[in-house]
């Protein structure tokens, strides 16, 4: 009877509201919305869209799509870091800097600000929205997945550099396809993994958790390489093709040749996750256009955006022979400030020519980390080689003065100082930019309008009929508010359980375990909303109302 009443409790939980009218908007293909597939080429804007075409010499795929505009300001700064950013475009909710799935703080807010989350409580993304209403969800990435941008989508926590924290609620928050690199961080320190193709990767985990160990024990399957990729017979699926970052795309093939491609990994996930008759979400990111932005880096910049275009195509492929799914693609801020013309060019810029701008780029082969990487030495002469062997610039020895005192590292002082030195390429920045960036759509009218970054996570929530409130309040609810008698147990530091009643909740994790031994799942973690200082007291835990009732209902 207990039993009975408690599944009630929870069907009446998971009731979605109807599509709005903005769902409509983004379904004009004549079918039912079913599936949304969010892509991020991470830090850039048109700039490096229009080098891209050029350097093609066609049309990009984006080129095809209904265009828009983003504002991309974050709770506490107008240029953005790519933890708030997601965040934004995750849930619906401006936050702090490097803050990830949860509110932001209030002590440093823009003027006028107004924040629409609680500080530190966590909220809801689409793809937790999407996982509750049925639907498959999946990430993929060619960063660790534990980077900002993934992180977003599926941890909540304040601090984006907690890097085995937010894999313990990746995988406990049970994405069905994720994609990427990262393993380190699946593996506990002092123990290492022997991959397919005979690497040795080792664990950076603290905790003394084996979370490869938890994938297996809930069905997963785990590859590490482009070769088993053809060979996925499940639903559900980890690839982690390195142990931390993957290699750029032009460089893949000189250091890392067992990694798929961004677009192969795409249409492999979209091949599972379609498997669902209720639909799918999948986030992906091109993470690495914004490094090279970093480096300020035009060959790195230009192919990985490439990539990430090839990318949009297995997309909108399928969203074309489906007729039923949504795709946005979008940047999450700009990066470097990357612009054709510089100081150099101002005076015979009505001169400049298409061999001007794309030919140098296309005698450079790998990026400026793979031309550093392949010197014989560190120095002078072995860099003046390997920029003519890779790159088919031949450095002065001005230039070579100036990469050396640039004060920055090798790779960076020498993008920057051959684009300034030997492109038509200009950069205003090794930092992020503020200014709006463009919106890709398939299967979605323009907006009409400047639109927000929250916005789009809205928009992808309406396009597949769940809504994100809802899922945050049934899956994070202030435990404060619910029972004050309740105690965390920090004896274990970096393993904190919370105690109440005849339950332990594990912190970071999707069950709780009754005193009896019994173990209950849970929809969603149990979050720590802790408040960067050292006075515990102010850790606050937020659990789901599945959670609640149990509690209620044996205490």
């Amino acid at each position: 009877m207990k039993s009975m009443i408690i599944r009630s409790a929870i069907a009446g939980c998971v009731v979605l509201s109807a599509s709005s009218a903005l769902a409509r908007r983004c379904n004009n293909n004549h079918k039912a919305p079913k599936n949304v597939i969010v892509m991020i080429p991470d830090g850039c804007d048109e700039t490096v869209q229009t080098v891209a075409r050029w350097y093609k010499g066609s049309d990009l795929e984006m080129d095809n799509m209904v265009p828009g505009t983003v504002k991309v300001h974050m709770a506490n700064s107008v240029i953005p870091g790519s933890a708030a950013a997601a965040t934004a475009f995750a849930t619906g909710h401006k936050t702090t800097a490097r803050f990830l799935g949860v509110g932001p703080r209030t002590e440093d807010l823009l003027t006028g600000f107004k924040p629409t989350a609680a500080p530190y409580a966590p909220v809801a993304s689409i793809l937790e929205a999407a996982k509750r209403a049925g639907k498959s969800v999946g990430i993929v990435a060619t960063s660790r997945v534990t980077h900002a941008t993934p992180a977003a989508f599926a941890c909540h926590i304040h601090d984006r550099g907690k890097d085995n924290e937010i894999m313990e609620h990746m995988v406990y928050n049970n994405v069905d396809v994720v994609f990427g690199g990262g393993a380190r961080h699946l593996i506990p320190a002092g123990e290492t993994y022997t991959t397919s193709f005979g690497a040795t990767w080792g664990g950076k985990r603290s905790d003394g958790e084996n979370l490869m160990d938890v994938l297996t024990e809930r069905g997963y399957e785990f590859i590490d390489s482009k070769e088993q990729l053809d060979h996925i017979s499940g639903t559900k699926v980890w690839g982690l093709f390195d142990d931390s970052h993957m290699q750029p795309d032009m460089d893949r093939q000189y250091f890392a040749e067992h990694e798929p491609s961004l677009a192969e990994m795409v249409e492999k996930a979209i091949e599972i996750l379609s498997k669902n008759p209720k639909g799918f979400l999948l986030m992906v990111e091109g993470s690495q256009v914004d490094w090279a932005g970093h480096n300020n880096d035009p060959i790195y910049m230009v192919t990985d955006f490439l990539a990430f275009d090839n990318a949009v195509a297995v997309a909108n492929d399928f969203a074309k022979e489906q007729g039923n799914t949504t795709v946005l693609a979008y940047p999450d801020h700009n990066t470097g400030g990357m612009k054709i013309g510089h100081y150099n060019t101002a005076v015979g810029y009505t001169e400049t020519t298409i061999e001007d701008l794309v030919d140098v780029l296309k005698g450079m082969t790998m990026s400026a980390n793979g031309v550093v990487a392949k010197m014989a030495d560190g120095s002078d002469e072995a860099l003046v080689a390997s920029v003519l062997e890779n790159w088919g610039i031949e450095l002065t020895e001005t230039d070579v003065e100036e990469i050396r005192n640039y004060g920055a590292s090798l790779s960076y002082s020498l993008a920057y100082v051959v684009s300034k030195n030997h492109t038509v390429i200009g950069w205003t920045t090794h930092g992020h930019t503020g200014e709006t960036v463009p919106v890709w759509m398939y299967g979605c009218d323009a907006p009409g309008r400047v639109i927000d970054n929250t916005e789009l996570a809205t928009m992808a929530a309406d396009a597949i009929g769940v809504n994100l409130k809802t899922t945050t309040r049934q899956y994070f609810m202030d435990l404060d508010k619910i029972k004050t008698n309740y105690e965390i147990d920090y004896a274990d530091p970096e393993n904190p359980v919370v105690k109440l009643g005849s339950f332990s909740l594990p912190i970071s994790k999707d069950y709780m375990v009754h005193k009896c031994g019994k173990t209950f799942p849970l929809p969603s973690v149990t979050v720590l909303a802790t408040q960067a200082t050292d006075d515990l007291e102010d850790d606050k835990v937020y659990i789901s109302r599945w959670a609640a009732l149990m509690i209620r209902w044996f205490n």
